[in-house]
């Protein structure tokens, strides 16, 4: 019998939410959540991400205007997750070193730094009943959105989290088969016949809803073009490519 608990059922129920009450979280509940997402392993300790936390409807509306997701302007609280570098910069040259923080390591360090402690603060956030959506397109206006929150050198954004409490919730999407993401030993290469019948099941999932697209059609959108240059610019203004 496979085990489970109140935690693992919580994860498994696990839905975007986009559209939200008017509730708000308290400053206490959103410093708690904060804190349990703080709490998740990052490497060697150092911490590489900060957080900015959006409760004016002034600063969430300029966000908006660059990046109109409804989420963004009607959520309670908008957390953005923002990979830094600049705390190190400081340390290094605290002890005399020769910060070089350019290139692809320093990026995916705080990246996936920031990325478990945001999984942490979601998951929080549904354990108390409130919910959220992680928004990524902020990249895609990554120097418009730097100038708004003010962040300097060695800093850029990643993505945001729109939280609040449900107004309501969808049923919950379903993903790839196991055995097509979970390897035993090594990889195990798919063949299309995995994505032919993902589209069905996402198809079957959306139903009335679907918007004249296959999922793997919004691969070609994703991935069939030359990335959005706004995130390497921006990474390049700040020091960091």
């Amino acid at each position: 019998m496979t085990e489970q608990n109140e935690t693992i059922n919580l994860m498994m129920k696990h839905t975007s939410v986009r559209n939200f009450t008017e509730e708000k979280l308290s400053d206490e509940t959103v410093k708690t959540l904060i804190e349990a997402g703080r709490a998740a392993s990052n490497w060697k300790n150092f911490q590489s991400y900060s957080i900015i936390v959006v409760k004016s409807q002034e600063q969430k509306e300029a966000i908006f205007h660059y990046q109109p997701q409804k989420a963004i302007k009607n959520c309670s609280h908008y957390l953005v997750f923002v990979g830094d570098m600049n705390r190190a910069e400081k340390g290094v040259a605290l002890n005399g070193g020769d910060f070089q923080p350019a290139g692809i390591e320093s990026l995916l360090i705080s990246s996936v730094d920031a990325s478990v402690a945001a999984e942490n603060v979601l998951l929080a956030a549904e354990s108390l009943g409130y919910g959220g959506v992680m928004i990524g397109l902020i990249r895609d206006q990554s120097e418009e959105i730097s100038d708004v929150l003010n962040l300097p050198n060695y800093t850029y954004p990643l993505f945001g989290i729109a939280l609040g409490k449900p107004a309501r919730l969808n049923d919950v999407k379903p993903r790839l088969p196991y055995e097509a993401v979970v390897f035993p030993e090594k990889y195990i290469e798919q063949s299309q016949e995995v994505i032919k019948e993902y589209d069905k099941v996402q198809d079957d999932y959306a139903g009335a809803r679907r918007i004249g697209s296959t999922w793997s059609s919004r691969l070609v959108d994703q991935w069939g073009q030359a990335e959005n240059p706004s995130s390497t610019e921006n990474l390049k203004k700040k020091k960091l490519l």
